[in-house]
């Protein structure tokens, strides 16, 4: 796992019954949070117990509005980031979070990059930035931009970093072409259409090679995922 923190300061408590809270939960886990999915009856009654870091609430949350759970935990005094789920994005909608003292709002349907950005923007302050990050036995060290497999220290060159780096901060997830192009050469690369396949085969010589098991996995016709 990723930057992995205990319960008790990572705690995100997701008040929505429908799938955004299950797409939601399985990204929230790559960062190292632990995201804990409520119906409306025992989320407001349980914020005590999971002492969130976090609170993501639907806006017409069956039972009772998240306006109005929102504004009774302004009133209770707490003071942890709250994102309102709305369905559209217009001006009155945007005030009415505010107003009711969500710190921002995310629109549904989910949006992976979206919820990312909110959850680094509001939470970065409550948690260490990782100097390494892990998979297995896997390290790969931020500062020095080197691997680390048992005792092996592997050097890397900057796109071969950046491709693992991506690749271990969405562990067990299954990353399209398209995203790994995005996300590691820019939205704008116009170069080689097999460039992924290339550096997938300079890493895995690299960080497999002493007959280490293989964690750079194809996933035929779509992309690639690390995994066991």
């Amino acid at each position: 796992m990723v930057n992995k923190y205990s319960a008790t300061d990572s705690s995100i408590l997701l008040l929505t019954d429908d799938l955004f809270a299950q797409q939601a939960s399985l990204d929230l886990k790559t960062l190292g949070y632990q995201p804990v999915i409520e119906t409306a009856q025992k989320g407001w009654s349980k914020l005590k117990v999971y002492q969130p870091v976090m609170v993501i609430v639907d806006r017409g949350f069956t039972g009772k509005s998240g306006f109005d759970l929102c504004r009774q935990l302004r009133c209770a005094g707490e003071h942890i980031p709250v994102l309102m789920l709305v369905e559209q994005e217009t001006v009155p909608e945007r005030v009415a979070c505010l107003e009711a003292g969500a710190d921002d709002y995310l629109l549904k349907p989910y949006q992976k990059d979206k919820l990312l950005e909110q959850v680094n923007l509001y939470l970065q302050t409550e948690t260490d930035i990782p100097e390494q990050l892990r998979f297995g036995e896997l390290i790969l060290d931020l500062s020095t931009r080197q691997a680390m497999r048992g005792d092996q220290v592997i050097g890397l060159t900057m796109k071969e970093f950046e491709l693992l780096k991506y690749l271990m901060s969405n562990p067990e997830q299954v990353m399209t072409r398209e995203e790994i192009i995005e996300n590691v050469w820019g939205y704008d690369y116009r170069g080689e259409s097999n460039v992924i396949e290339v550096y997938v085969r300079y890493l895995r010589l690299k960080i497999e090679s002493q007959n280490h098991k293989r964690l750079i996995q194809t996933v035929r016709g779509i992309g690639y995922v690390l995994r066991e």
